[in-house]
């Protein structure tokens, strides 16, 4: 079983940055793939990117390409998501997820979840 705790979220302004964190507990994550998704009220869970185990691959859905950054920590057995020039249509609950796969961007191919943390962008 993995345990992941997502921490970082809040309140920013549009164009703002926040860094978020996911630090995974009970077994380590450097075999899994990692991902972010993303869900705001009354709308489907949303892929937010991906990163491989060994870093060397990531994935990102074009909404957020070029302003959202993941990267991992093993030895920490952390993943983070660095997030800048955020827009109002970033505002969402943020999941840390743990995968089996070596890197994926489908919901379903995730194992293990985190609790979310709330990211709100005003205008």
């Amino acid at each position: 079983q993995v345990q992941l705790v997502e921490t970082g979220g809040g309140l920013v302004q549009a164009g703002g940055s926040l860094r978020l964190s996911c630090v995974a507990s009970g077994r380590s994550i450097s075999r899994y793939g990692m991902g972010w998704f993303r869900q705001a009220p009354g709308k489907e869970r949303e892929f937010v990117s991906a990163i491989s185990w060994s870093s060397g691959t990531t994935y990102y859905p074009d909404s957020v390409k070029g302003r959202f950054t993941i990267s991992r920590d093993n030895a920490k057995n952390t993943v983070y998501l660095q997030m800048n020039s955020l827009k109002p249509e970033d505002t969402a609950v943020y999941y840390c997820a743990a995968s089996s796969a070596p890197i994926t961007t489908t919901v379903a191919a995730y194992d293990y979840w985190g609790q979310g943390t709330q990211v709100t962008v005003s205008s």
